[in-house]
């Protein structure tokens, strides 16, 4: 669970509402017929832009902004180091307990075919193609709440344009006109919350997890590529250092000779 996420959702819309008590009535600012358009206008052209089922998608790519990996980079050298020491001294044959017993599916996949005997041009080929894929799908999870966010500020201003030729159809009564324009204006407040609140801060987390997702599967490519050239635990742990920023590194002090006296 990302505390960071669930704190910012909560404390916006906290403090969203919290400023409209110090100011009058919650009940002010809820509209139903605001809301149907502001909400149903961006769902209808976010479906008119994409696939049925990418929108279907919507809950399970909102899951990744919620949600961390369980993993950090320093996990992935390290048990990197620990497979390559282990090939190094037995052979890559003798890995094939160890990748059963491995949780991610694209370090035991790449090992599985190192150990099959794929020479390393093609298990590098197989393995940056699946994260170029990989990449694109996250694309696209982020292309959708981008998308979202561009259509709820313009069906909020289509919602004010809709109040607005109400309340002009209706001067005779000059007591009208302050409600009617508040009516009129929810709507583009409707549209600014969603896309500044909610989609736009989400489509920017989903470009963060894919960035962090993105390098653990870069340094598992690389430490692939490192243990079916029978590198040693410290050259694999040096090779993949450069990925990590310099503060990570003094976390993976010791490692390698860790791994080399196990």
């Amino acid at each position: 669970m990302d505390i960071a996420t669930i704190i910012g959702v909560i404390a916006g819309i906290g403090a969203v509402i919290f400023s409209i008590m110090l100011g009058g009535s919650l009940s002010w600012f809820v509209n139903k017929p605001g809301l149907m358009i502001v909400i149903g206008g961006t769902i209808a052209a976010t479906l008119i832009t994409f696939p049925l089922g990418d929108v279907l998608k919507v809950f399970s790519v909102l899951k990744n902004a919620f949600f961390a990996s369980s993993h950090s980079p320093i996990e992935q050298i390290t048990t990197l180091s620990q497979i390559s020491e282990q090939a190094r001294r037995q052979g890559l044959l003798a890995l094939e307990e160890t990748i059963n017993s491995l949780e991610d599916e694209t370090l035991k996949t790449g090992l599985q075919f190192a150990v099959d005997g794929m020479d390393s041009a093609s298990l590098r080929n197989l393995m940056e193609t699946d994260l170029i894929y990989l990449e694109e799908r996250h694309a696209m999870g982020q292309d959708l709440f981008n998308t979202m966010a561009k259509y709820a500020p313009a069906f909020g201003m289509i919602g004010t344009l809709i109040g607005l030729v109400q309340m002009l159809q209706n001067m005779d009564d000059p007591t009208t006109i302050g409600p009617a324009m508040a009516v009129a204006l929810l709507t583009t407040f409707y549209g600014a919350v969603l896309a500044n609140l909610l989609f736009i801060p989400i489509a920017g987390k989903l470009k963060q997890r894919s960035q962090e997702e993105s390098l653990m599967r870069q340094i598992l490519i690389e430490g692939t590529m490192l243990i079916q050239d029978a590198k040693s635990a410290r050259e694999v742990e040096n090779s993949l250092k450069s990925f990590l920023p310099p503060k990570m590194r003094v976390n993976l002090q010791g490692v390698a000779d860790g791994a080399a006296a196990d």
